[in-house]
């Protein structure tokens, strides 16, 4: 039902934050038109009703406190009635827009039959540790394929962190004892752009110790077909596969929680 409310755009939103661009620039533009209206309305009726000491009193029909300035049923009731009716529609569409966007924020865009890749992130002095669903891990440099929605959940096993990619626009706390979710996605389109192998910085955004600014890592993404390779090549608690191996990079070692 609310699937249709959301603007076709949607299958080309890599991350949260664009979802949230989205609604707040589609706020600001009906805020500055309705501003619009409103402020040359009542500039005009400024100008139409102003005393230029023609009038009488007797043609003037002020208005009454604590009475609605209906007119009797005359203009003033329908201009009145008008714009509660206008005012409500545009309310309660807006609720209907946002609420269907923000229930797309938090299931992310549709991966049909293919599903989802559900990544555990793990932040620690002073590095990041990915665990696959198969219990493979990577330590430094998470790697996904593209066209497939990665969802991330996040934590730490030590302090503070704060897991992120400016130019994903991901960003998300690493919580002793707790769990944050969150999810991008990256076209093939930009992987083909970068040279068949998109890499996007990782940086932590919470001061956590004077090695903080060090905490650096890699979001690499493959193509799907190429990631189902190396995916296949992984076990659980093995060392990192060689994406060198399916020749797109280099040796990447890694080792399960201490």
């Amino acid at each position: 039902m609310i699937d249709p409310v959301i603007l076709q755009q949607g299958s080309d939103w890599r991350a949260q934050a664009e979802v949230f661009d989205e609604i707040f620039f589609v706020f600001l533009a009906l805020g500055t038109l309705v501003g619009t209206i409103v402020v040359a309305y009542t500039l005009w009726n400024v100008y139409k009703y102003r005393d230029d000491g023609n009038r009488s009193d007797e043609e003037f029909d002020a208005p009454v406190v604590g009475e609605l300035p209906t007119g009797q049923g005359g203009p003033k009731a329908k201009k009145l009635f008008l714009s509660f009716g206008l005012s409500a529609i545009v309310v309660i569409s807006l609720v209907v827009y946002s609420y269907g966007l923000l229930l797309y924020v938090e299931d992310g865009p549709d991966t049909g039959d293919e599903g989802d890749i559900e990544i555990m992130v793990e932040g620690y002095q002073y590095g990041w540790e990915y665990e696959y669903p198969n219990g493979h891990t990577e330590r430094g440099e998470l790697i996904v394929p593209a066209d497939q929605r990665i969802d991330i959940n996040v934590t730490s096993r030590d302090v503070w962190h704060n897991f992120g990619s400016s130019d994903l626009r991901i960003k998300t706390d690493a919580i002793p004892g707790d769990y944050n979710e969150n999810w991008f996605s990256v076209s093939s389109e930009d992987v083909a752009a970068q040279g068949g192998e998109a890499t996007y910085p990782v940086e932590c955004f919470e001061l956590c110790g004077p090695g903080h600014s060090a905490m650096e890592g890699q979001i690499t993404v493959i193509p799907e077909d190429e990631w189902e390779e190396w995916y296949d090549n992984t076990g659980n608690g093995s060392e990192s596969a060689s994406i060198e191996a399916s020749g797109l990079g280099a040796v990447t070692q890694s080792g399960v929680s201490a």
